[in-house]
């Protein structure tokens, strides 16, 4: 440990924190200090609710390929994983990795049974205790640089458990293995929908073994149209499917980049669940009422949804709330539904929830996060179509499938004995 906190000092000084901390100084810190806090650092780049949105931008090019293992390290890892050697599982795995990410790197191979397949392999990170020390410490030298951006480093302090969770369920593929199985199973009845296969028994907590999927990027326009695809009809089964994952699920893809989104044999391939976000029932239940609000320019029903749903750095001022919220619902709601950039909406909500000192579960900002890449994906391939539209749309059909008819018609004799019977007591 005393060797990392030096490691750590050596980086704070390198980068002469005193003077003090751009967006820039502090992205680079992280890269330097290494895959673990690489991590992290993407993880904060989802907290527009905490940082400002500037630190947010940069922390956000950590998300960018960076340098792979080397290939005999690759080796090491699934050797010292299986127990034995890789030669006893794979014909063949190509040196030069598909792609290196900060916690993993992915190698296209053969299995010995023919399959064509995709190896996933962790980079070394560091332990829980490593990483809360070197953080406070990190958080005490900034307090001294940079007082206002101290504030909402602080809030992130008290997070951090969470930040972790999030961090250590992305470098355990037993984990994402089951995320892939979980996900699949929910989508099973849609026919429009696909996930790679899981080679279970060649997975472990270090090594992931899939399917390799041969297909188009959804962002492939001239591929996907030479080969005879409708981009409005992916486009609308893309944003149909999401809205599902999130309000009928409460889990979804929290990554959801061209990339990871492929197109074959006439279906979307959801791939690369390492980062995938879930919410509760009385989150789904709230976002959904969040969502109408927005489709009906109601601006308490979202104020009560924010409520509900955030954690309070404090007692909430509710007329300063309902004000920020109605300078945006005075920007959007004079828009048409398809003319409204959800992206940059719930940016400015995140804003709003910022200055209110309000902070959103860790699923949200996933969310959140999810929902500008999906819009990033639709803006580029079909342009025309209304993201908060289909999602009321989609919202309506499913508290009509849950629409407790016996509950409400109890429910409506009971407020109507009440309201009939004298003294404002109930009937009995």
């Amino acid at each position: 440990m005393d060797s990392r906190l030096k490691e750590m000092t050596a980086v704070l000084k390198k980068y002469k924190l005193t003077h003090g901390l751009t967006p820039e100084k502090f992205r680079l810190i992280l890269q330097e200090l290494g895959p673990t806090y690489i991590k992290l650092g993407q993880i904060m780049s989802l907290h527009s609710d905490i940082l400002p949105k500037e630190y947010c931008e940069e922390l956000m090019k950590l998300c960018s390929d960076v340098e792979p293992m080397p290939f005999e390290q690759v080796e090491a890892v699934i050797d010292a994983s299986f127990g034995y050697s890789w030669k006893d599982v794979f014909a063949s795995i190509d040196k030069k990795p598909l792609g290196a990410a900060s916690i993993a790197q992915v190698h296209r191979a053969t299995l010995k049974t023919g399959e064509q397949v995709v190896v996933k392999v962790t980079k070394e990170g560091h332990s829980r205790g490593d990483v809360q020390r070197i953080w406070r410490c990190f958080t005490r030298r900034l307090s001294l640089c940079r007082p206002s951006l101290i504030k909402g480093i602080v809030v992130f302090d008290m997070v951090l458990d969470e930040m972790w969770a999030v961090a250590q369920e992305e470098m355990n593929f037993l984990l994402e293995a089951s995320n892939i199985e979980e996900f699949a199973g929910n989508n099973r009845d849609v026919a429009f929908v696909a996930t790679p296969k899981l080679y279970r028994k060649y997975t472990t907590s270090h090594v992931l073994v899939m399917e390799y999927i041969k297909g188009f990027n959804i962002d492939d326009k001239e591929g996907l149209l030479k080969d005879g695809y409708d981009l409005e009809e992916i486009g609308s089964k893309l944003i149909d499917n999401y809205i599902r994952q999130v309000i009928e699920d409460g889990f979804f893809h929290a990554d959801p980049h061209p990339g990871n989104v492929k197109i074959r044999d006439g279906k979307i391939v959801w791939i690369d669940m390492g980062m995938m976000g879930r919410l509760s029932e009385h989150d789904k239940k709230e976002l959904s009422n969040a969502v109408y609000g927005i489709a009906m320019n109601d601006i308490g029903m979202i104020e009560d949804a924010v409520l509900a749903i955030g954690d309070f750095k404090g007692e909430p001022d509710r007329a300063k709330l309902y004000k920020d919220i109605k300078i945006i619902m005075n920007k959007y709601g004079s828009l048409d539904m398809g003319q409204v950039d959800v992206a940059e909406f719930i940016q400015e909500l995140l804003e709003v929830m910022k200055n209110n000192r309000i902070v959103m579960p860790h699923g949200f900002t996933m969310l959140a996060r999810g929902i500008t890449q999906i819009e990033g994906v639709l803006a580029d391939i079909a342009p025309g179509i209304n993201m908060v539209g289909i999602a009321s749309a989609r919202i309506r059909q499913e508290m009509l499938k849950n629409f407790d008819l016996k509950g409400e018609l109890k429910k409506s004799r009971e407020d109507s004995l009440q309201i009939s019977s004298p003294h404002g007591r109930t009937a009995g």
